[in-house]
């Protein structure tokens, strides 16, 4: 008993340590119509912990204030220490801030999988709540609601409240709250201020593509699913239709990641899957075309959409360690272009790439109900090669795989058609 009393009390003295924060770089390419106060948000916020004796641990911090009542936002953080219940293995380590997206919330298991690849990792609820423990996460009806909860993330808090001030809106909160944990987590004295990333999943995906505009601290970032661009084509085409022009725009202004992206200044990758539902591949080039520095895509036929899948792809945490921990880089793919009947491109890769293949598709119909044809590509010297896609192809790219199983993809090379539709 004695020792464990020790121990918590270590574990308390190592993570709550804080030093004065960094203050977050503003880009000048950041809109001055951007709502948050960046000074503010560079700062430690209060927190407090409400377990400090599991494998993955619970925590509650101050968010932003709503409908003018302070607000507290549910976390959990997890580290190899505390796996291992030995919180002197928690060293100058990595950390990775995750961002659940629409219907979830912070997830035990997330955190859990990135501490055992050797990160402090935090997972924070965006909605409100706090998630029950000893059962499914993932359902809705296991979380409380907490007293001192911000705005819920339906729709309705999405986009119904885009005529009030910018403070009462649940875009406002998720990214300050985002941002909130991320300064949080650099507080803590076991962990290197100096290598954090940040990752989100589809709702969570698009608060990434906007954090990683705004928090320029991060040194790495991965959107799954999520993009910008939502008003020209996404799973929410009908809420913008119910808009008045000038709500749309307000809208836009305020909260599309198209605002952010040119913002990005460290390494992104992008993940998605060609007939992913919410998040259109139309809507999602344009989101990769407005990032100006270094970027790389992970782009794969017919990606499941949803939480675990959104977790669960491998280059994820490669392109992460490969910035955060000296990790070999995932491959890189250059533009595609069509040479003597031929679909070409080049790449450079540190491992060797063991699979090369072109996707296709001749359908016309909307972008993520067309039907991809796939077929083995050869590799040679650096360069790609493919018979050419049909003259009627409606669009086309290639996927390299290393031999570590790692996907890399080129961007995908749409056709405008006379008629979408």
């Amino acid at each position: 008993m004695k020792r464990t009393t020790q121990l918590c009390l270590l574990f308390m003295t190592l993570a709550t340590v804080t030093f004065a924060d960094d203050p977050i770089t503003r880009s000048p390419q950041l809109p001055a119509t951007m709502p948050w106060d960046l000074d503010e948000l560079s700062k430690p916020p209060e927190f407090a912990w409400q377990d400090i004796k599991s494998s993955v641990r619970s925590l509650s911090y101050a968010g932003e204030p709503y409908q003018g009542k302070p607000t507290r936002v549910f976390a959990y953080y997890a580290s190899p220490g505390t796996l291992n219940a030995n919180i002197l293995l928690d060293r100058n380590l990595p950390a990775v801030v995750l961002v659940h997206g629409g219907g979830g919330t912070a997830f035990r298991e997330w955190a859990e999988l990135w501490a055992k690849r050797g990160y402090a990792a935090i997972a924070m609820d965006l909605a409100g709540y706090r998630p029950h423990e000893g059962v499914n996460q993932h359902q809705r009806e296991n979380r409380t609601r907490l007293e001192e909860g911000g705005p819920d993330q339906g729709d309705d808090e999405k986009f119904g409240s885009v005529d009030k001030d910018p403070a009462e809106q649940w875009p406002y909160h998720a990214v300050a709250n985002v941002i909130r944990a991320h300064s949080l987590i650099r507080s803590f004295a076991s962990v290197d201020s100096n290598r954090t990333a940040v990752t989100g999943i589809s709702w969570g995906g698009y608060l990434t593509c906007i954090v990683s505009g705004v928090d320029s601290r991060f040194k790495a970032a991965v959107p799954v699913y999520g993009c910008g661009f939502l008003h020209e084509n996404s799973a929410w085409l009908d809420r913008f239709g119910r808009m008045t022009a000038e709500q749309r725009e307000r809208w836009v202004t305020l909260w599309d990641p198209s605002r952010y992206l040119p913002a990005v200044s460290m390494p992104i990758l992008f993940v998605n899957g060609t007939n992913d539902f919410a998040y259109p591949l139309d809507s999602y080039m344009k989101s990769i075309a407005a990032v100006p520095g270094e970027k790389q895509f992970c782009i794969t036929v017919k990606m499941p959409h949803g939480h675990p899948a959104g977790w669960a792809p491998p280059e994820i945490g490669l392109f992460i360690d490969s910035h955060l921990q000296g990790g070999q880089p995932l491959a890189t793919v250059d533009s595609l272009r069509i040479t003597d009947g031929k679909a070409q491109t080049t790449y450079q890769s540190e491992v060797p790439i063991t699979k090369a293949e072109l996707h296709f598709t001749t359908d016309t119909k909307p972008i993520n109900q067309r039907e991809w044809q796939s077929t083995p590509a050869t590799i040679s010297s650096e360069v790609i090669n493919a018979d050419a896609p049909p003259a009627d192809t409606t669009a086309w790219f290639f996927t390299l795989t290393d031999s570590r199983g790692a996907v890399s993809s080129s961007t995908v090379q749409l056709v405008v058609l006379a008629d979408p539709k």
